[in-house]
């Protein structure tokens, strides 16, 4: 049996450096996040010659990863924001963060926003950090009446809307994306493909349920304008209107998640709870797995079927919520940690 290289391809300004690098590389790392979370490459070189210049800050690194006689798989554009030279024997250590994480998306800002839909924020502050928007369907038309953005960044802001209509924001290859948690569809709706991991690939897994700590519903509180007084909606396997329920915090209802947000009225509130309570669900199970042969197609998002475990394992449906790629010793591996895939 043929044994498996690793192969990459690294671009520094659009110059393919791969037959300098790869006499040199002692390691790369590749960790690919969810949400609005940089995404980070660090690369690992033997300098003991010291003959590596040390490539400038802001330098743009296009990286493709995958096995040789195989296609590449395109991993994105990553932006040079740290050098450390480590010796003896001497290293170069190059950390760069994904380019589209350096615009203005987390810079600070005092605006408000007013009589908007959610596409049309997205759409806007996509255009003002030149990127493609792209919004799910069920998010276009979503009204916003009334938002402030006090001393928060773009990021914080679609961060926090992602979290109350739970949605997932991120910003992957010059696109920001605004779309459902969880449903392992594109952007148009159309489903990821499932990729199926068999326990043979597996190097290392690690398995982890949380039902003790398991909460049994989420409370939001609001603003009743017509009482002027603050209500509450609960939301479990079924929702409660807060006048139906004198004493959130009884027994009755079990163990409560209060979120500390009080909301303008009761459909935010209520949307807000539905998404934690959503995303309390997806956490409640854990599944992590070291591949011993790296897969280069796995990202966040991506639905995954597992097969060789526990049928407590293997009957879960799970996404793809971390994923790290790591290239060294004439290896390549993957690990990737997920939670359980909504129904």
């Amino acid at each position: 049996m043929a044994y498996r290289q690793p192969a990459y391809r690294i671009l520094v300004d659009g110059q393919d450096i791969t037959p300098t690098i790869r006499p040199r590389l002692e390691s790369l790392s590749l960790t690919d996040n969810r949400g609005l979370e940089a995404d980070t490459l660090d690369i690992t070189l033997d300098d003991t010659d010291g003959a590596l210049a040390l490539p400038p800050r802001g330098a743009r690194v296009r990286l493709a990863l995958g096995w040789a006689g195989e296609p590449l798989e395109d991993k994105g554009e990553y932006l040079v924001d740290e050098l450390e030279h480590t010796g003896a024997p001497d290293r170069l250590i190059i950390r760069a963060r994904s380019a589209d994480m350096r615009s203005g998306i987390a810079t600070k800002k005092e605006r408000s926003w007013h009589g908007v839909t959610l596409g049309d924020l997205v759409r806007s502050i996509a255009a003002q950090n030149g990127l493609q928007p792209v919004v799910g369907a069920d998010f276009a038309d979503e009204p916003l009446d009334h938002l402030d953005q006090t001393a928060e960044s773009d990021a914080n802001l679609l961060t926090r809307l992602a979290e109350d209509f739970g949605a997932i924001a991120t910003v992957k290859a010059g696109r920001l994306l605004f779309v459902r948690a969880g449903q392992a569809t594109t952007a148009s709706g159309k489903p990821l493909p499932v990729l199926t991991l068999t326990r043979n690939q597996g190097d290392g897994h690690r398995f982890a349920v949380a039902d003790r700590a398991a909460y049994t519903a989420v409370q939001a509180n609001y603003n009743d304008a017509r009482k002027a007084e603050r209500a509450f909606v609960l939301v479990g396997e079924e929702t409660i209107d807060g006048e139906d329920v004198p004493d959130p915090t009884q027994p009755s209802t079990g163990n409560v998640k209060v979120l500390r947000h009080t909301y303008a009225n009761r459909t935010n509130a209520e949307r807000a709870a539905k998404a934690e309570w959503h995303r309390i669900q997806r956490g409640m199970a854990n599944f992590e797995i070291t591949l011993a042969y790296g897969r280069a197609d796995l990202f966040p998002e991506v639905p995954v079927d597992v097969r060789g475990w526990k049928p407590e394992i293997d009957g879960q449906g799970w996404l793809a919520v971390r994923v790290q790629h790591d290239v060294g010793g004439g290896g390549f591996t993957t690990r990737v940690e997920m939670e359980k895939r909504p129904e």
